[in-house]
């Protein structure tokens, strides 16, 4: 009986830890080449990750804002699934060095300690932050010029807030389950077309979609944006877990998204 409990315990472990690290696999089954790059911004270095797509001829570039727990191996992993579509991709750990003796979020004790060094961060560094990430990023000799954000949770409300800030440096802001800014007059400066992705599950952000709106319409700004039925928060990161079934309303968002997002680049 011990062994029989001891063997159950190893497969149940094992299907546990598999689950968990798929990420990572993905990362290290990759063919594509990442590397970390670091920028000197708000008196301390940054890394970041940056992945490169296998094509002859120069890609739009994306930057990559993290959600709430920092950089962490998913957060990478959707980095290089940008560039397995086509694109240049840089992901700021916006976090890194922002806490005495931690260089990167995977150095955080856990995801709780991430998180609160994020909620710790100063807005207008995280705004500086991201300037000097698309400075960086516009200047990648393999890119074609057009530069695109994009986030997720707390990553896509800062998307939406970089729009306000950027300019017609990028190309469009591309924001996931992320509220858009709560001044209106805000939204007075974007320049840019925002286009939002929410679950349908996900009242607590999709609540203050109203508002976005009706601020981007009185600016005559573009925001288009679509509720994908029965999706949660953060489905791009749980339909994304091979173990979820084909039927999973997040995995059915997660593809549409995908297919929105290539047409949205297309069109630009």
């Amino acid at each position: 009986m011990k062994t029989s409990l001891s063997l159950l315990f190893a497969i149940i472990l094992t299907f546990s830890v598999s689950a968990q690290d798929y990420a990572v696999q993905q990362l290290e089954n990759s063919p594509r080449h990442y590397e970390w790059v670091e920028i000197e911004t708000s008196g301390r270095t940054m890394h970041n990750f940056v992945a490169y797509p296998e094509r002859s001829d120069k890609a739009p570039v994306f930057i990559v804002i993290h959600e709430n727990r920092g950089l962490n191996d998913w957060a990478r992993s959707f980095t290089d699934q940008l560039a397995s579509k086509g694109f240049i991709a840089i992901a700021p750990d916006l976090i890194s060095n922002t806490v005495d003796g931690i260089e990167k979020t995977n150095d955080f004790e856990n995801s709780d300690a991430a998180r609160s060094a994020i909620y710790a961060l100063d807005a207008e560094n995280v705004t500086q932050d991201l300037n000097a990430v698309l400075e960086y990023a516009k200047k990648i000799e393999a890119g074609n010029g057009k530069v695109f954000i994009i986030g997720f949770c707390w990553g896509g409300s800062q998307s939406f807030r970089f729009a306000t800030n950027a300019g017609d440096d990028i190309e469009a802001a591309l924001v996931f389950y992320g509220t858009g800014p709560q001044d209106a007059e805000a939204y007075s400066s974007i320049e840019v077309p925002v286009y939002g992705f929410y679950g349908g599950a996900d009242n607590r952000v999709n609540a203050t979609i109203e508002g976005s709106e009706k601020a981007m319409s009185s600016y005559n700004k573009s925001y288009e944006y679509e509720i994908y039925e029965g999706a949660g928060h953060a489905y791009m990161r749980r339909g994304d877990d091979p173990e979820a079934s084909n039927d999973d309303p997040n995995v059915k968002a997660r593809n549409a998204s995908w297919d929105r997002l290539i047409k949205i680049v297309k069109d630009h």
